[in-house]
C-alpha cells in the first residue's frame, strides 16, 4: 500500500492513493485525504461507487419522506376540517406537530447510532414511521390523528442526523458539497412534492393520502433491510493500529489488515460496535448545549433556521388559503413553482457550484480551503428569497395572475435551497469529525422553526394582510443576512481558530 500521508495527519492538499492490496485495483487518482483512508476492507471510503450510491439513494429517499409526510396532507385541509370538525388553524397544527417530533427525535436516535451503528437505527426509525402512518390513516378523532402525526415525525427522525453521518462516512471532503446538496435537495423537494402528490391522491379519498405515504414507507423499509449497508467504522482506532504496526514493522507491507478492532456487523445488529464512541442517552443533549459556545455553528444555523427557513412553511401552508376556489389536485399543481426553483438551484447553483467555488478561491489565492469560502453564495440566495416573498404577498393581496405567483414561489424556493445547502455544508466543514452533533443542532432548530410557523402565520395574515406580512418576511431575511453573513465572512475564521475543535471525542 502506498499512501502519501502519515496516518492520522491532517493534510488539505490532495494526495495520490494507488493500489490498496486486498481491496481491489484502484486507478491512481488525486483525492482528498480527509477523512484519512485506511487499509481495512470494511472502510466505507474504499467501497465501489455502486455501494456508495446505495447509501446516497436510501438516505435521500428517507430524507425526502422526512418532510413529504408533513405537507402531503396540505391540499386536503378542507376535507380534514370536516372529518375532525376543526378550524383551519387547528388543521394547520397537524403540519407543526410532526415537525416538533422531527426536531426532538435525533436526541434519542443519535446516541443509538453512535453505539449500535447507523443501519439498524435507520431501519427501526422507518418501521416506526410506517406503523404511525397507518395509524394516521385509520384515526377516528382529532387527538388520535395528532398523536399519529407526532409518531410519524419521531420515526423519520434518523433521516437527518444519522443520514448525513452516513454520507460523510463514505465520501471524502472534496465530494462533500455535492453530496450534502443531494441531501438538502431531498428534504426540500419532499416538502414540495408532498402537496403536489397529495392533491392527486386526494382524488381517490382523503384517507388514501395517508395510505399512499404508508406504501412509500413500507417500500423503503423493505429496501433498507435488503440493500442498505452499515457505514459505521472506527476510523481513528484503525488508523492508530495501522500506525503502530508501521512503527513496529517498518519494513513490512502488512498486506492483511488487522481485523481485531472492527469486524463486519451482523445482518441486524443489536450489540454495541467495537471501537465506536459509546454514548449515554443524555450525551447528545449535553453536547447540544455545549455547542452554543461555538459561534460559527450557532450563528450560521440559527440565522438560517430562525430568520429564513421557517418562512417556507408560511408559503406552503397558506397556499390553499391563497387559492381557496381551486380543487385539491389543482392546488397541488400550484407547488410546481416551488419544485422547479428548488431543483434548478441544487442542480446548477448549490452543492457542486459551492465545491468548485472553494477550489477556485483556494487555487487563485494559493491558500488552504476554509469553510468561509462557501459563504459567498449566501448573498444571492438571501436576495432572491426576499424578492420571492415580497412578490408572493403582492400577488395574493392584489389578485394578480396565478403565473406571477408561480414565478414568485420559484424565486423564493431557489434562494431557500441554496441557503440550506450552504448552511449545512459550512457547519459540517467547521467540525467535520462531529457531523452527528452538528446536524442534531441543525435539525433541532430547523424543525422547531417549522413547528412554530403554522402557529403565527394565519393570525399574521389575517391582521396585516398578505402583502405586509410576506413583505415583512422578506425584509427580515435581507436584514438578518447582512448581519449574520457579514459577521461570519469578517470574523468567522478567527473565531473558529480561537474556539478550537469541539472538546469531546468524535463518534468514530
Amino acid at each position: 500500500m502506498s499512501i502519501n500521508a502519515e496516518p492520522g495527519a491532517r493534510n488539505d492538499d490532495p494526495k495520490s492513493i494507488e493500489n490498496l492490496d486486498g481491496l481491489g485495483e484502484l486507478t491512481p487518482t488525486l483525492i482528498s485525504t480527509q477523512p484519512q483512508v485506511t487499509r481495512h476492507p470494511a472502510d466505507p471510503l474504499n467501497w465501489p461507487k455502486w455501494k456508495k450510491g446505495l447509501v446516497v439513494g436510501h438516505v435521500s429517499a428517507f430524507y425526502f419522506l422526512f418532510t413529504f409526510l408533513t405537507t402531503v396532507t396540505v391540499p386536503t385541509f378542507a376535507d380534514l376540517q370536516e372529518i375532525y370538525h376543526a378550524t383551519y388553524a387547528q388543521i394547520n397544527y397537524t403540519v407543526a406537530v410532526p415537525a416538533l417530533a422531527l426536531g426532538l427525535s435525533p436526541f434519542m436516535w443519535s446516541p443509538l447510532a453512535d453505539t449500535f451503528g447507523r443501519r439498524i437505527v435507520m431501519i427501526f426509525g422507518c418501521l416506526v414511521a410506517f406503523v404511525a402512518t397507518i395509524a394516521s390513516a385509520v384515526a377516528k378523532s382529532y387527538s388520535g390523528y395528532m398523536v399519529a402525526r407526532f409518531l410519524q415525525g419521531w420515526g423519520v427522525g434518523p433521516a437527518s442526523s444519522v443520514g448525513l453521518q452516513m454520507l460523510l462516512d463514505v465520501y471524502f471532503e472534496h465530494e462533500r458539497g455535492q453530496k450534502v446538496g443531494y441531501w438538502t435537495l431531498a428534504i426540500d423537494t419532499g416538502l414540495l412534492f408532498g402537496p403536489l402528490i397529495g392533491g392527486f391522491a386526494a382524488l381517490v379519498s382523503t384517507e388514501f393520502v395517508a395510505w399512499l405515504t404508508a406504501i412509500l414507507f413500507g417500500t423503503l423499509l423493505v429496501s433498507m433491510v435488503v440493500l442498505l449497508p452499515e457505514t459505521a467504522f472506527p476510523r481513528h482506532k484503525v488508523l492508530e493500529e495501522e500506525e503502530a504496526l508501521r512503527n513496529t514493522h517498518p519494513n513490512s507491507s502488512f498486506s492483511t489488515p488487522n481485523e481485531s478492532i472492527f469486524r463486519p456487523t451482523p445482518f441486524l445488529n443489536f450489540r454495541p460496535i467495537t471501537g465506536l464512541r459509546s454514548s449515554r442517552p443524555w450525551d447528545t443533549a449535553l453536547r447540544f448545549v455545549r455547542m452554543f459556545a461555538y459561534p460559527n455553528i450557532v450563528v450560521s444555523i440559527m440565522f438560517y433556521c430562525w430568520s429564513w427557513y421557517w418562512f417556507i412553511l408560511c408559503v406552503i401552508t397558506m397556499l390553499p388559503a391563497a387559492y381557496p376556489n381551486y380543487k385539491p389536485h389543482i392546488q397541488g399543481l400550484l407547488f410546481l413553482g416551488l419544485i422547479i426553483g428548488t431543483v434548478v438551484a441544487e442542480i446548477f447553483f448549490s452543492g457542486s457550484l459551492s465545491d468548485r467555488m472553494v477550489d477556485r478561491l483556494s487555487k487563485s489565492g494559493r491558500r488552504p480551503r476554509t469553510p468561509e469560502m462557501r459563504l459567498w453564495l449566501f448573498w444571492p440566495a438571501a436576495m432572491l428569497t426576499a424578492i420571492g416573498l415580497v412578490l408572493f404577498g403582492l400577488t395574493i393581496q392584489y389578485n394578480w395572475h396565478w403565473a406571477i405567483g408561480q414565478v414568485a414561489t420559484g424565486i423564493f424556493a431557489f434562494g431557500v435551497q441554496v441557503g440550506n445547502t450552504i448552511t449545512t455544508t459550512y457547519a459540517v466543514d467547521c467540525h467535520p469529525e462531529h457531523v452527528m452533533d452538528v446536524i442534531v443542532f441543525y435539525s433541532f432548530h430547523l424543525n422547531l422553526s417549522a413547528f412554530a410557523s403554522p402557529f403565527f402565520i394565519v393570525p399574521w395574515v389575517s391582521l396585516a394582510g398578505w402583502a405586509w406580512s410576506f413583505g415583512a418576511q422578506g425584509l427580515i431575511v435581507a436584514v438578518c443576512a447582512i448581519v449574520a453573513v457579514g459577521f461570519l465572512q469578517t470574523y468567522g475564521q478567527r473565531v473558529r481558530e480561537r474556539c478550537g475543535p469541539l472538546p469531546w471525542p468524535p463518534a468514530a
